[in-house]
């Protein structure tokens, strides 16, 4: 287990959203709005850099984003997509849905073993209706289709990972909880690779990441648990700790 110093520097997810101010830095950034289906409820974001479509198809990262998973984040996501990763990337921003006030408050994204009778799609089928829309618009290189998620979304990375039919080929999980019971077999883990990032300060005890890698691995996952400075938060060098994961994840699929 690598453990890395950090600078006590929490990144807010606070944007000029509301506003429709484009905070400078991320001026130049790619960035469409979209509504899987037509539905309101899956709204998304496509964000990449101003380069030309890679001839073998862009690499994807999905970001569920942590806390309350809503539209606020996608300036903190769209910096991940222009400082934490290379040419060739498309990030896709899935914008938790709010069902009822309690949900929202209680289980940010639902799936289909959550108790929450209101929902009308599972965060599965979100996934897979956003994920069915951006292989119609973009070629894409599935060989590298990651998911990045934290905190209240970090279940749902777990979920993805082991259904088949996500076509999820990497999975980084961050500052999150691990409830196997609530997940598919993890039989479905082995050969897949997961990045754990976790800070043993962490309100949520670090034990649950340490299970989760021991259960992984003996389900036949690679898995790589790093640790941080400073508890719950992204905090430090943020975007080169996510760099980081995504090239570690992109190493195990390419080992040489």
């Amino acid at each position: 287990m690598k453990r890395i110093t950090a600078v006590v520097l929490l990144i807010s997810a606070a944007s000029p959203l509301c506003s429709g101010e484009v905070p400078p830095d991320i001026a130049d950034m790619k960035v469409q709005d979209l509504r899987a289906e037509g539905d309101e409820k899956k709204r998304y974001f496509v964000i990449h850099k101003p380069t030309p479509p890679p001839t073998q198809g862009w690499r994807t990262l999905f970001v569920l984003p942590g806390g309350s998973g809503d539209a606020q984040f996608q300036p903190f996501v769209t910096r991940i997509a222009k400082n934490a990763l290379p040419d060739g990337y498309l990030v896709v921003q899935l914008v938790a849905p709010v069902w009822t006030t309690q949900q929202a408050k209680d289980i940010v994204w639902p799936n289909d073993r959550s108790d929450v009778p209101e929902m009308k799609f599972s965060t599965t089928d979100f996934f897979l209706a956003v994920r069915a829309e951006v292989e119609k618009a973009h070629k894409l290189d599935s060989r590298h289709s990651f998911t990045l998620t934290w905190s209240s979304s970090g279940m749902s990375g777990y979920t993805l990972s082991l259904l088949p039919k996500a076509g999820v080929t990497g999975t980084f999980v961050a500052m999150s909880v691990f409830h196997p019971g609530a997940l598919p077999p993890l039989a479905a883990a082995k050969g897949h690779p997961y990045f754990l990032y976790h800070s043993p300060q962490d309100f949520i005890p670090i034990a649950q990441s340490e299970a989760a890698r021991d259960m992984l691995q003996k389900a036949g996952a690679t898995v790589e648990l790093q640790t941080y400075e400073g508890g719950h938060g992204w905090r430090g060098n943020v975007f080169g700790d996510i760099r980081q994961g995504i090239e570690w994840l992109e190493r195990q699929l390419n080992p040489f």
